[in-house]
């Protein structure tokens, strides 16, 4: 049976699992479904944690040549303007955590792992190939797509999403769960904001059942823009029903944020109507992980959003994968002579099930307390008035990623 690794999955979380598994002298096979390796989206953020893993594989001056790093995040009222709290980042979190916290456009993020790997000469990639099925047995791994290629390995990970495949065969079927959240994505030219909107910050705008975030991203030439807002796809949600929400226009779509928000300040108003261009999705998840055994078992792994999904509230999504991919990486470099990938692969698991199901958990915990009314609000607001910054700052997380479990 072939010795390499089968990754199913080219996005974020499949790319940084290949190159940390070929780094660490592992020959990996990347399957993508697409036909050309691409990533869709806007921005993203990568707290310490992941900027810490993105340095250790050699990445510090590719990220630094197309990211953003924020001076603070503030948090601010939707209807009043004013701002409830405030973390500083640049300098504070460099000196605290030893990395900085920075920002980033999701198809750079996604290009400079690409470039990585295509230098590492135990990669291959294949385009256009959809994981169909596998098959394990006490030698590997036989990998069937839908075309009807078929590649072996000594061990397969699946890191194709949400919708995994890898995942269905292996747990069986799961639902996903919709959080009844729709997410406008958008990008901003800062020349068509008012100075002050300019600023170099992540702004986080809470409002009833709703909330707006904006961060410079590509050095702080764009602003990536997201709202997010409880409701429906189909129910009428802005006055109107369709499933598609791709096939909306941009001005059905302004228009219908705009009856979402109410009477929201001038500043965050400035910044939505300088978006031009919207874009739709219905936000879905899983519960937290359970347990080891939903993370891997035997000679399969999942890693990413196809082992534990997470709403955007916490921004570590694309940070668990990366730290995800670290883990592997890690424990393959430990390892010589023959490999157990059933023993690394539970090993893997054990050091990663807990973590991710904390940030899931604490992901949607925080999305209810974004999306607070009435006294839940007035105690949100308290307590960030009272507690500053140290309520802000996420030292579990922002200091790992963790040590390898035992």
């Amino acid at each position: 049976m072939n010795s390499q690794v089968i990754i199913a999955g080219g996005g974020i979380g499949g790319l940084a699992c290949a190159l940390a598994l070929s780094r660490a002298g592992q020959p990996v096979q990347v399957l993508e479904q697409a036909t050309r390796l691409s990533e869709v989206g806007a921005g993203i953020q990568l707290g310490p944690n992941a900027v810490r893993v993105l340095h250790d594989w050699g990445l510090a001056d590719a990220l630094t040549a197309c990211a953003a790093f924020p001076e603070s995040l503030q948090v601010r009222d939707a209807h009043s303007s004013a701002t409830l709290g405030q973390l500083r980042l640049g300098a504070m979190v460099q000196a605290r955590y030893g990395k900085p916290y920075a920002t980033i456009h999701r198809a750079d993020l996604h290009g400079l792992l690409l470039k990585a790997l295509r230098e590492q000469p135990l990669a291959t990639i294949a385009l256009d190939a959809r994981v169909s099925s596998y098959e394990e047995s006490p030698l590997g791994v036989t990998v069937h797509c839908e075309d009807d290629r078929v590649f072996e390995g000594a061990a397969l990970v699946g890191a194709d999403g949400l919708w995994s495949r890898v995942r269905l065969q292996l747990l069986g079927a799961q639902p996903v769960r919709a959080s009844g959240h729709l997410a406008y994505r958008g990008l901003v030219d800062p020349a068509r904001l008012p100075q002050a909107l300019r600023r170099p910050v992540v702004t986080a705008w809470l409002g009833p059942r709703l909330h707006v975030v904006h961060y410079p991203v590509r050095r702080g030439e764009i602003f990536n823009l997201v709202a997010v807002v409880e409701g429906v796809i189909g129910q009428g949600h802005g006055g109107h029903v369709d499933s598609d929400p791709q096939s909306w226009t941009h001005e059905a779509h302004a228009a219908d944020l705009k009856r979402t928000l109410g009477p929201a300040c001038a500043d965050l108003m400035a910044m939505i109507d300088a978006a031009q261009e919207w874009k739709l999705w219905a936000l879905n998840d899983r519960p937290p992980v359970a347990g080891a055994d939903e993370h891997a078992c035997g000679r399969v792994a999942l890693l990413g959003d196809a082992a534990h999904p997470l709403r955007p509230y916490l921004a570590q999504g694309a940070a668990m994968a990366i730290e995800d991919a670290w883990t592997l990486g890690q424990l393959r470099s430990a390892t010589h002579g023959d490999i157990d990938w059933s023993a690394l692969f539970g090993r893997y698991a054990r050091t990663r099930w807990a973590r991710n199901a904390r940030v899931q958990a604490r992901s949607e915990r925080n999305g209810r307390i974004f999306h607070a009314d009435g006294l839940v609000r007035l105690g949100r607001n308290a307590a960030m008035a009272m507690l500053g910054e140290s309520l802000l700052d996420q030292a579990w997380l922002y200091s790992g990623p963790p040590p390898l479990a035992d």
